[in-house]
Formats: C-alpha cells, structure tokens, sequence
C-alpha cells in the first residue's frame, strides 16, 4: 500500500543546524547506567547543554541538571531517549504536541525504534550537530472508549491499542468492525491493533506481518485465537476500527502501549483510529531500515 507522502515524509537534512538544548531522557534504573550518562552529557556537553529527567521523577543528581518531563520538553531543540522501545514510547507521548526531533540511544536488547548503540553515538550525535541526519514521521493511534452512561475517553499510542482478558486464565469474544462493517467474531486472549512502528513489538510475537514505517496501515492481530483459521488482518489507517465484546458477563481490559489500562464491559465500543499527532524521529545520515531488522532479528545469520 502506496504511503501518504504529505503524512508521512523521510528526508534528508543537509544545512548546517544547531541544537542549543539538547535534552536527555533516562530509563528509572538510572543509578545502574550512570557513568554511561555522565559519558553522554559530557560528550554532548561541548556541542549543547545537556539538561536531563529521569522517569523516576525523585532523581536527583549534583552533577547535572535535571528537570520533569514539562520543563525538558519545553526547553530542548532535540531530544534524546537512553534505553530501549519504551523509553522512546514515553518520550515521544511527552513530546506529541512539539516539533521537536527525538533519537533513540539503546541501551536494551532489541531496540527497534533506538537505532543508535551506545558505543558509538558520540560519533553519529557529532554527525547529526554538523546537519547530517534523516527525519521520519510516525503517526499515533487513538482509541477511544464510548460508554453509555459516561463520557468517552480517550488515550494515544505510538504502538498499539489492545484488548484483553481481565483474568489470565479466560478468554473473551469480540466483535470486530472495520467502518461499520463486521469483519469477524472470535474468542481469543486478546486483539492487538498495531501501527508500522508497533508492528516489531507485541504483534511480532503474535505471528503479526513487519510493516515498513512509512505506511498508512493497521495491523489487526489475534492474541492466542481460539480458531486457528484466524490470521492477522492489515487495513487501512484510515479505516475507523470498532472491538465490542460479546458475551454479556464479559469484561476485558485496554491497554495503550503498555500504560493506562482501562476496564471495558459489553456495553462499551472501543473505536480505534489514526491520529493526527506525529512524532518526527531523528535518525543517523546512513540509517537503514532493513539494516535494524537484519541485526536485531538475526536474519542472513550464518550458522
């Protein structure tokens, strides 16, 4: 499927740029990773100041700055994530309402969205000062939970909206609707809807198809289906989504990246849909998608 290129745009960024403030944040297990931030802050330090906040917001440090998550937003021309996908996912959410770029520097085990490795991010972050990078856009989802005797709620995700059991050992039946139309009724673990940037998270472990980032897609995955004709379903992003559970004893769960879980029952609607929002990740001049997949999911291996 064609990408929407006045949505999502990938270039390259040739003029010289200067980045006064360039803001760090940091995983909750900061004291475990705290020479590799002094080693950052001082290699960033001569280019920039290098103010930082850490997701454990009673951390303080006499050596550097730090603020909350507001202040850093607010002050910083680029922002920097120190450890792995969910770091970047909580960053990014901070930043939803900003232009400002974000660049991943992975300190965990997969690292799909930090594409930058610690051992040499002085030298790409030297290159990225001087101008040489690339910007891509990716877009959030929106799910938004219809009640009848309440107000909706809402919440966004840069990966994925899913529904599931309340209790480890059960199942649930939903229905699934695509604009209004019923594309299936199934008992399952759970559903996953997935965007391009989620696609190489849960929904991966979930047998869910890798989608290039620069689509306009959803991915529909089934947690554990009951019926093992059941395969995930890509739709366009375009396409308002509707889960309903079906039984009426039924209560389920959803969950927006893997925060603000939110209890749903039978006379809820769940309508998930592309937002508007984006969030402009900063990536090396030399970034190669295909690259990150062959290195984190060991393809072309040789035994």
């Amino acid at each position: 499927m064609r990408a929407n290129v006045d949505i999502i745009r990938i270039f390259s960024i040739t003029m010289q740029v200067k980045f006064n403030t360039i803001g760090l944040i940091v995983r909750q297990d900061l004291h475990s990773h705290l020479e590799t931030v002094k080693l950052i802050i001082s290699a960033l330090g001569k280019y920039a100041d290098v103010p930082v906040h850490c997701l454990d917001s009673d951390f303080s440090h006499e050596n550097f700055p730090t603020l909350t998550i507001d202040e850093l937003v607010d002050r910083s021309d680029l922002v920097i994530s120190l450890g792995g996908g969910g770091i970047i996912q909580n960053a990014a959410r901070a930043l939803v309402e900003k232009d400002t770029p974000l660049v991943g520097i992975n300190l965990g085990r997969l690292g799909f969205l930090a594409d930058v490795s610690v051992k040499d991010f002085e030298q790409h972050m030297v290159e990225v000062i001087a101008g040489k990078y690339t910007i891509e856009n990716r877009f959030f989802i929106e799910g938004e939970i219809h009640s009848p005797n309440s107000a909706v709620t809402s919440n966004i995700a840069l990966n994925d909206i899913i529904l599931h059991t309340h209790e480890s050992l059960s199942m649930i039946e939903y229905e699934l609707y695509s604009d209004g139309n019923l594309i299936h009724k199934q008992r399952a673990d759970g559903v996953i809807v997935s965007t391009p940037t989620g696609s190489t998270a849960y929904a991966l472990s979930g047998g869910g198809p890798i989608m290039h980032p620069s689509l306009e897609t959803l991915a529909i995955v089934p947690i554990c289906p009951h019926t093992l004709s059941n395969r995930p379903i890509v739709l366009p992003a375009n396409q308002e989504i509707e889960l309903r559970l079906g039984q009426a004893e039924s209560i389920a769960k959803v969950n927006y990246d893997g925060h603000s879980t939110v209890i749903v029952s039978t006379e809820d609607r769940l309508r998930i849909k592309r937002s508007a929002k984006t969030i402009a990740l900063l990536h090396p001049e030399n970034y190669d998608y295909f690259q990150i997949l062959r290195a984190k999911l060991y393809w072309s291996t040789h035994y």
